[in-house]
């Protein structure tokens, strides 16, 4: 055994509550609480410190506090759809921004600084016991995984052996529609089109890890799966033990940690198993498409 030390940072000035005019609408925006500008579209004033920027991939890692009513503190890379909105922000600078949440996508702008750039150093924080993993790479084959599924039945991932397996992570109560949330609609495409196809193979499942155990117990994966319209003999969700958990997510670059004030972050992998056991596919980020990953489950259910 290795203890893994949690990646917490630094605590990030709680926002205070008020209320201006948006300038080029009108509206009003309410400081660390919601803007309701039609049924489909939210947007939110936060505060936060940079931690990357990415001007070539429109991405810029902040760690956020909380947005009430919406998603706790969490560290995440947000899009902006102007790189110019990144121009001058280094890591260690505290900012304030909007973030625009739709059904399908969510994106940041308006980052203004906020005071003094900060040095990012780590402080302590929480163990969590970990296996030691070595990282898989396509053509590894993948360890035998034990696990719970929605309707509480015990599984191990050798089951799925002589069928294309697709793996995500994912926990429920992220609702950035950028990441799990658009992590699990693929899957559900993904799903729909494999069972509509007349042409697609006969054996392949889908399955759906949560990396919080503690929340996301069998019922509770069990109602987000029949939100998802899943079919509980394609598609399993499931948790475990987090030791187990973590283990098989290190295997694919998948990393996840509570900060010190508990709040979940992560970054986002999904992985393609082909029928013989071993890995096809490490699809990293959050760009993906259904039919992308169905390309790759037709070409996995061949392998022998």
């Amino acid at each position: 055994m290795r203890r893994a030390l949690s990646i917490p940072i630094l605590l990030l000035l709680l926002a205070t509550s008020g209320c201006r005019k948006s300038s080029d609408s009108g509206l009003p925006i309410y400081t660390g609480t919601q803007l309701q500008t039609n049924s489909s579209r939210q947007m939110f004033q936060v505060k936060g410190l940079v931690l990357e920027v990415k001007p070539r991939e429109k991405s810029v890692t902040i760690k956020h506090e909380e947005i009430p009513g919406y998603m706790p503190g969490m560290t995440m890379p947000f899009d902006v759809r102007d790189t110019n909105e990144l121009a001058g922000l280094e890591a260690g600078d505290p900012v304030s921004f909007r973030l625009t949440v739709t059904d399908t996508e969510g994106w940041i702008d308006q980052i203004r600084k906020t005071g003094a750039k900060t040095n990012l150093l780590p402080t302590s924080g929480p163990f969590r016991r970990v296996r030691d993993v070595e990282p898989l790479n396509e053509g590894d084959l993948l360890p035998e995984y034990h696990f719970t599924n929605q309707l509480g039945h015990a599984f191990a991932t050798t089951e799925f052996k002589g069928q294309a397996l697709a793996i995500e992570f994912l926990f429920t109560r992220c609702p950035l529609p950028n990441f799990c949330p658009r992590m699990a609609n693929n899957f559900e495409a993904a799903q729909n089109s494999l069972r509509a196809m007349t042409n697609a193979p006969v054996r392949w499942h889908l399955l759906t890890l949560s990396f919080d155990p503690e929340f996301d117990t069998p019922p509770v994966l069990k109602a987000y799966a029949e939100n998802h319209h899943y079919d509980p003999a394609r598609w399993t969700f499931a948790t475990g033990d987090l030791m187990d958990i973590t283990a098989i997510g290190e295997q694919f670059g998948l990393t996840f940690w509570h900060d010190e004030t508990g709040s979940l972050s992560h970054n986002v992998r999904t992985v393609v198993i082909d029928a013989s056991g071993r890995v096809q596919k490490i699809l990293i980020g959050n760009q993906w498409t259904p039919g992308e990953l169905v390309v790759e489950m037709m070409k996995a259910a061949t392998a022998k």
